[in-house]
């Protein structure tokens, strides 16, 4: 039986969707013969994970049928084949979840949503310190050891009280690639995921909106990038209050738990004049 032919729209979204991350490729020193190696692993690995038959994994034919990839290369590949990991690293995590308890937890918020700045150490500030805050969420983790971390990351800041202040409204580095890189992989995956599943899937869609306008003046750019890290911030932190609130009050058993991503993101550049009418608003 022939494979279907795509969708004549899909290969140059594909072409687009691909240009941000070729870029980044280029500029981190991949190069097209790497990535495709790696793209010819994923083409097998998810072939063998989400195309199978009567609840059977496919055969080598069948994948390499799917994939293109030659049979006796899915042969290969399949015995090395990567686990997906969809979770964030432990290090991040736990940093997201600090974070998380600094936002919303008292006595380390004036009210959800609004960070103290604590005292370094418990020995002058007690339970509500940094101390006190990293040794709510573990006790095998040393505060000053996360604290260098996140002095290094610029997540927070030292004043001449010795007090540390939240830098961002959530674990966000301003600094360290692999931990930027982190986010990146999770949020930019479960993008997606979403995207695709709406494309493909039957039922109700995923959440996925966004406001695009053309014929914007830096300025007015500038006063919606303002907006957005203010506002959407405020936004975000509201539904990281319900989650938690949620996680603590309808804990579920281990085997039926579910993991979420809500994200935000705004981004411009350029509009080249040939292409450029105005555009009130638009959603997708």
């Amino acid at each position: 039986m022939p494979l279907p032919s795509p969708p004549t729209s899909l290969l140059p979204a594909l072409q687009q969707v691909m240009r941000p991350l070729v870029r980044l490729m280029l500029r981190k020193g991949v190069t097209y013969s790497a990535f495709a190696d790696l793209l010819k692993q994923i083409f097998v690995d998810v072939a063998e994970r989400e195309f199978h038959l009567d609840g059977k994994p496919p055969s080598d034919s069948r994948v390499s049928l799917l994939t293109g990839v030659h049979r006796k290369d899915v042969k290969r590949l399949r015995s090395k084949a990567a686990s997906e990991k969809t979770s964030l690293p432990e290090t991040v995590s736990f940093g997201a979840h600090l974070v998380s308890v600094w936002l919303n937890n008292s006595p380390f918020c004036e009210r959800p949503g609004q960070p103290r700045p604590l005292v370094r150490l418990a020995s002058a500030g007690g339970e509500c310190s940094f101390d006190g805050l990293v040794a709510a969420v573990s006790k095998d983790i040393r505060a000053r050891v996360v604290l260098d971390e996140w002095l290094r990351l610029g997540v927070v800041q030292l004043d001449d009280q010795d007090r540390v202040h939240l830098e961002a409204m959530a674990f966000i580095p301003q600094r360290g690639f692999d931990e930027k890189m982190a986010y990146f992989r999770h949020n930019l995956h479960d993008h997606a995921c979403a995207a695709v599943h709406n494309l493909t899937e039957a039922g109700e869609p995923f959440f996925e909106r966004s406001v695009h306008y053309d014929s914007l003046s830096q300025g007015g750019v500038n006063q919606l990038r303002e907006s957005v890290r203010k506002e959407g911030m405020q936004v975000l932190i509201g539904f990281n209050q319900l989650a938690a609130e949620l996680e603590e009050r309808d804990a579920p058993p281990p085997d039926a738990r579910q993991r979420i991503t809500i994200g935000l993101y705004f981004y411009t550049e350029p509009n080249p004049p040939e292409v450029a009418c105005p555009t009130r608003t638009g959603s997708s």
